[in-house]
């Protein structure tokens, strides 16, 4: 057997219920439950088990909500002698949950940096203004030149390479449009996204210089596990640099595909997603057909894991 790659899903992932059944199951999975409510000091757990769906899907909210739930499905694996693993990497928010795997930080500020970031990014741009959209099937290139042509009305920008032919576009409503519009004329689909937030593009530069200081305020240890992170699709291990590609990572791309093929050049064979739904298992299909792909998400999702190995 190959290498093992554990991956966590991000925004986008949640949805009302989501990890109830380990809650209610396992000592383990309520016990990131109670922490992440010790952390934030409100009952997050009420809000992921019980909703109402529009308080789940608040930036502010979705981000913790979405670490918890992954960490408490990832306890219960831990706790079922699931090896670990040989890197972890994580979409967007999901690159928290795979620094707290890998031993960077504990639980407690793993939930206070997902709330936080959550917190400045919900603040950077008033509600309406910003926009995202997943344009499929169009080579990066293309969609890249898409927004170079839609910048004569605001900003634009490639923001997550989910696989080589799903780029996520974030921006300013206006611009997004244009670029959609601009891409459909290439021959590509356009699929606006429900967000709050127009993640990962220049416009969250004043939300990262906020959250810096609360970056560099919490303690990140060096990992043993190598982190491959969004900003570089490189492995990283020492805090500084994981730091750094941190706070870069809320205004820049995520690299994801790049990640994948990075693992997958590594010796990469067998990806596993702990968390919510399985987006992140279809793209690393997409991406890289050949690998093992597995995700845990439900109760009856363990025994399938834990046969590999």
């Amino acid at each position: 057997m190959g290498k093992v790659a554990y991956v966590f899903p991000g925004q986008g992932s949640q949805y009302v219920g989501m990890g109830y059944d380990f809650y209610k199951e396992f000592s383990e999975a309520a016990d990131v439950f109670h922490s992440a409510e010790t952390a934030l000091r409100y009952n997050l757990s009420d809000i992921i088990f019980r909703g109402p769906e529009e308080e789940l899907n608040k930036t502010i909210n979705t981000q913790p909500a979405i670490l918890t739930t992954s960490l408490a499905i990832y306890q219960v694996l831990k706790a079922k002698g699931l090896p670990e693993p040989d890197f972890v990497a994580g979409h967007s928010l999901g690159e928290y949950t795979a620094l707290v795997v890998a031993g960077g930080v504990e639980i407690f500020e793993g939930v206070r940096l997902a709330h936080l970031r959550g917190k400045y990014m919900q603040e950077a741009m008033p509600e309406g203004k910003g926009a995202m959209a997943a344009i499929l099937k169009l080579p990066p290139e293309k969609v890249e030149e898409a927004c170079r042509l839609a910048q004569d009305v605001g900003i634009v920008e490639p923001a997550n390479y989910n696989s080589f032919e799903q780029i996520v576009i974030s921006g300013e409503k206006q611009a997004v449009e244009k670029a959609s519009s601009i891409a459909k004329e290439m021959g590509g689909k356009v699929i606006p996204l429900k967000v709050s937030v127009p993640s990962h593009c220049s416009l969250m530069k004043p939300a990262a210089d906020a959250f810096r200081l609360k970056l560099a305020q919490t303690p990140i240890k060096n990992i043993s596990i190598p982190l491959v992170q969004n900003y570089t699709a490189q492995a990283h291990t020492m805090a500084p640099e994981i730091r750094e590609n941190l706070y870069r990572q809320i205004f820049s791309p995520v690299k994801w595909y790049q990640s994948v093929l990075y693992m997958v050049e590594q010796g990469v064979d067998t990806f596993i997603e702990i968390g919510p739904k399985n987006v992140l298992s279809k793209l690393i299909q997409q991406v890289a057909p050949q690998v093992r792909v597995f995700n845990v998400e439900k109760v009856e999702d363990l025994d399938k894991v834990l046969k590999i190995w």
